[in-house]
């Protein structure tokens, strides 16, 4: 059986509804396939294809085992998600407000909060959250030079989701967290511009529950013009250092753009 070339989810209604079939003992690709809904009705003919294939008593009895188990594990999470909103429920707000955040959905959001806790004031600035969750680079430095080190070991927990999270926003179209990320990425790779990414939604999740506001994305624009800014500063730093005086004025007419 190759389903999952066919259905992009095979735990959908569709394919459990084959699956059960399958298990009932229809082997029949015709009547399989007619099983299909929705959308997936115009694959037809790929699912008779893809339904055609030897399947006897002992792999219905398998996919009968597996098929429990899957939905048992489901129950569980019903029910926990249930406990979960239940006992989150005084900080509703809180959970708002993470929410609110480019790449952060309800469950990361819960998470989060479970993590770190709903009182900011127990981290005097956002550095020191971020620096007690692991996500800010640390320093080592020798001979008055100083370099990069491992950042600290913080909730695993934490870690994860904020990883997950990162991921999701930097695939946002025309976001202050995605802007950010390319802006990383292109000078040191995707994994510390994740974890740059990470630690962003931690500074902007420490200052949105300090202030009780919700997220109002800045924009891609704002990345580009403080990368800007950063250019012009380190030109001008250049330029003294080469003894030099440069006065700094904006460019007039159409050329500026």
């Amino acid at each position: 059986m190759k389903l999952a070339t066919v259905a992009t989810d095979v735990m959908g209604v569709s394919g459990r509804e084959m699956m059960r079939a399958l298990i009932d003992g229809v082997t029949d690709p015709q009547v399989l396939a007619d099983l299909a809904r929705a959308r997936l009705r115009t694959k037809l003919p790929q699912l008779r294809k893809a339904l055609t294939a030897r399947f006897g008593e002992h792999h219905a009895f398998l996919l009968a085992r597996m098929l429990a188990h899957v939905e048992a594990l489901e129950a569980d999470i019903d029910v926990l998600s249930q406990r979960i909103a239940e006992l989150v429920e005084p900080w509703t707000g809180q959970l708002m407000i993470l929410d609110s955040i480019t790449g952060v959905g309800p469950r990361a959001a819960e998470v989060i909060l479970a993590e770190i806790g709903p009182d900011m004031s127990q981290f005097p600035t956002a550095g020191h959250l971020a620096s007690w969750a692991g996500r800010c680079p640390g320093q080592r430095e020798s001979a008055g030079k100083r370099g990069s080190a491992k950042p600290r070991k913080g909730s695993p927990w934490l870690a994860d989701v904020l990883t997950e999270c990162a991921w999701a926003a930097v695939k946002t179209k025309d976001t202050y967290l995605s802007a950010y990320y390319r802006q990383i990425m292109r000078r040191q790779g995707k994994q510390k511009a994740i974890m740059a990414v990470s630690h962003k939604i931690l500074v902007i999740a420490w200052n949105l529950l300090s202030t009780g506001a919700l997220y109002d994305d800045p924009g891609a624009a704002v990345v580009r013009k403080t990368a800007d800014e950063q250019m012009r500063r380190r030109a001008v730093r250049q330029l003294e250092a080469l003894g030099l005086t440069v006065p700094v004025q904006p460019q007039e007419g159409p050329e500026a753009a």
